[in-house]
């Protein structure tokens, strides 16, 4: 399907989610780290062109699709309007100055939210998670995952629209102060922290190429491998999931 009637408003981002989309293993992995805290009803913050969201849907859970981004929003209504597990596509903006009372309908909601490299692109990120907070049921989930590491930015963030990276400290101290239980936190493919230096602090690259993402897609086996290993003590990226209590 064409994307090209995506406004120009992203068009490193759009292109960032065209090589990943290529990267089946990649964001079938990613998707294997969040499903186990999936439940009941589903809110996709940040779905983008649905690189996460074609996998949720696949696996029949009751879902609703959202990003800011108004040609996004369009996208996903044009690609995925028509599934049975898709309950809904929304713009939501986290930062609404009167988030509640502009979402009063979504109050308490969801079962789970989850935001996939998103809070990362928000200035506030904790209003941001206090936002999500007021989507959730009690006893629901919020899965975070974003990129790790102050010391691992580069070129590749900055063009992305990145404000930080986080390490699981600074993540767990965002949910605590929001008042979230953390079940869980680890770090992400420690693997993939090797290339980031290479092409973003090294080479200082814009953008991830198809064939740096190529390249990798087919050592996610091994990836996978390399976190069971390590623990998940080191990652490219940190995951946290919390319960709203």
């Amino acid at each position: 399907m064409s994307i090209k009637f995506i406004p120009d408003t992203d068009p490193l981002g759009l292109k960032t989610l065209e090589t990943i989309a290529k990267a089946s293993n990649f964001n079938e992995w990613m998707y294997s780290e969040i499903k186990p805290f999936l439940k009941g009803e589903i809110l996709e913050i940040g779905s983008g062109i649905g690189n996460i969201s074609q996998y949720a849907i696949a696996d029949g859970f009751n879902i609703t699709l959202s990003d800011f981004n108004a040609g996004y929003y369009q996208w996903l209504k044009e690609r995925f309007s028509n599934f049975p597990a898709v309950q809904n596509i929304m713009q939501i903006d986290l930062l609404h100055h009167d988030f509640q009372k502009e979402y009063s309908l979504l109050h308490e909601k969801f079962d789970s939210v989850f935001l996939l490299n998103v809070i990362e692109h928000i200035e506030d990120d904790i209003t941001a998670v206090k936002n999500c907070k007021f989507l959730l049921k009690q006893n629901g989930h919020l899965i975070l995952l974003a990129p790790a590491y102050k010391w691992l930015y580069c070129r590749f963030d900055r063009e992305l629209g990145h404000y930080r990276r986080y390490t699981l400290h600074s993540m767990k101290q965002i949910l605590r102060c929001n008042g979230l239980y953390i079940h869980k936190g680890n770090y992400f493919n420690g693997a993939g922290i090797i290339g980031w230096l290479l092409f973003g602090k090294i080479m200082n690259k814009k953008m991830i190429g198809n064939d740096e993402m190529s390249a990798f897609n087919r050592f996610v086996p091994i990836a996978r491998i390399i976190d069971t290993l390590t623990v998940k003590k080191a990652g490219l990226s940190v995951i946290t999931r919390s319960i709203k209590q």
